[in-house]
C-alpha cells in the first residue's frame, strides 16, 4: 500500500462528500416512497389518520433510518480494519467481528434481556459490544502469533473466530424452545426491523460514539499506510492507536448486530469501491464511506422489499449484501493471491 497524500486540502475533501450526501439523500428519499405495499406520500403526510401516514412514519422511517445507521457504521468500520491490518480484506463479517457480536447479543436476549424495553435496548448492545470486542482481540492476537498481520492470517484467523461463534450460537439455540429458536433464527439472518424506538435511539447513540472516534483518529489511521516504524517517528502511537479502533469498532458493529443480526460485506464492497474512485486517503474514504454505506444498505433493503411482491416473501437483507458482496470478496482475493 503507497502512502496517502499529505497535503490534501478541504475542497478536494468536500466534492466527494457532497456527492455521497447526495446519494445517501436519494437513497433513503426512495427508501421512504417505495416498499411492498404502495402508498401515497401527499395523504401521508396530510393526513395523520391514515394507514399510508401509519405505514411510513411507523413502518418505513424507522426502518430506513436504520438501514442508514447501520450501512454506514458497517462502511466506516470497514475502512478503519483496513488501515489498521493494512489488508483489503478486512471486514466486520469476514473478520468474525460481527459473529461474535451475535454470540454476545445472542446470550443477552436468552438471559430475558429484551430490545423493546429501555434496559434492553441499552443493555443488548452492550453486550453485543464485548462479544465483538473478545472476537476482534482474538482475531488480532491469532494473526499476530503467526509472525505477522497477514492477508492469510487474518482470513484464518476470522474463520476461526466465526466458526466458534457459529457454534456457541448453536449451542445456545439447543438450550431454548423451538419458537424462541426460531426467533433467533430470523433476528440472525440480517433484517431491518427495529424492536422500538429505545432501541433505535440507542443503536444510533452507540454508532456515533464509535464513528466519531474513528473520524478523530483519520489522520493518524492514514500514517498506519507508511508502516508502524515510520509511524512512530511521526509521533503516532500505532499500538494505541490500533487499541483505540478495535474499541470504536466493537462498539459500532455490536450495536448494529444487536438489531439487525448478520449482514456482511458491506464494510467491503463500499470502501473498495470508494478506494478505486477517490484514492487511498483514509480521511476521505471515512466520512465518505459513511455517507456511501448507509445509502447502499438503503438501497439493498428496498431491493429485498421489492423481492416481496415476486417471491410472496422477503428475503433478508443480509442475503442481498451477501450476494453482492461475495464475489467482490472473491475478485480482491484473487488479484491478492496473483500478486
Amino acid at each position: 500500500m503507497t502512502a496517502p497524500p499529505r497535503g490534501q486540502g478541504s475542497l478536494d475533501v468536500a466534492a466527494p462528500i457532497a456527492i455521497c450526501a447526495a446519494f445517501l439523500a436519494a437513497s433513503f428519499a426512495l427508501g421512504v416512497a417505495f416498499g411492498t405495499e404502495p402508498v401515497s406520500l401527499v395523504r401521508a403526510w396530510g393526513d395523520p389518520s391514515s394507514l399510508d401516514r401509519v405505514i411510513v412514519v411507523s413502518a418505513r422511517l424507522p426502518r430506513v433510518a436504520l438501514g442508514a445507521i447501520a450501512g454506514g457504521g458497517l462502511a466506516l468500520v470497514g475502512v478503519a480494519f483496513q488501515a489498521v491490518l493494512r489488508n483489503p480484506l478486512a471486514e466486520p463479517y469476514v473478520l468474525g467481528v460481527s459473529g461474535g457480536a451475535a454470540l454476545g447479543a445472542t446470550i443477552a436476549l436468552l438471559a430475558g434481556v429484551g430490545g423493546a424495553t429501555l434496559v434492553g435496548a441499552s443493555l443488548v448492545p452492550l453486550a453485543a459490544f464485548a462479544g465483538g470486542l473478545v472476537a476482534t482481540s482474538v482475531v488480532y492476537a491469532l494473526a499476530r502469533a503467526s509472525g505477522s498481520v497477514s492477508g492469510t492470517s487474518i482470513l484464518l484467523a476470522g474463520v476461526v473466530v466465526n466458526a466458534i461463534a457459529s457454534a456457541g450460537i448453536t449451542f445456545v439455540k439447543t438450550l431454548v424452545s423451538a419458537t424462541k429458536a426460531q426467533e433467533l433464527l430470523f433476528w440472525l439472518m440480517g433484517f431491518l426491523d427495529v424492536p422500538s424506538t429505545f432501541s433505535l435511539c440507542f443503536v444510533a447513540a452507540y454508532v456515533a460514539f464509535g464513528c466519531g472516534l474513528l473520524l478523530r483518529d483519520a489522520g493518524r489511521l492514514n500514517l498506519l499506510a507508511l508502516g508502524d516504524e515510520a509511524a512512530s517517528h511521526l509521533g503516532v502511537d500505532a499500538r494505541a492507536l490500533e487499541r483505540r479502533t478495535f474499541f470504536a469498532c466493537s462498539c459500532v458493529v455490536g450495536a448494529i448486530v444487536s438489531v439487525t443480526g448478520l449482514i456482511g460485506f458491506v464494510g467491503l464492497v463500499v470502501p473498495h469501491a470508494l478506494r478505486r474512485i477517490l484514492g487511498p486517503d483514509v480521511r476521505v474514504l471515512l466520512p465518505t464511506s459513511l455517507l456511501a454505506g448507509g445509502g447502499t444498505l438503503v438501497l439493498c433493503d428496498l431491493v429485498s422489499r421489492g423481492l416481496f411482491r415476486a417471491l410472496h416473501t422477503e428475503p433478508p437483507v443480509g442475503a442481498v449484501t451477501a450476494l453482492l458482496g461475495g464475489p467482490v470478496f472473491l475478485l480482491i482475493l484473487r488479484r491478492r493471491v496473483a500478486r
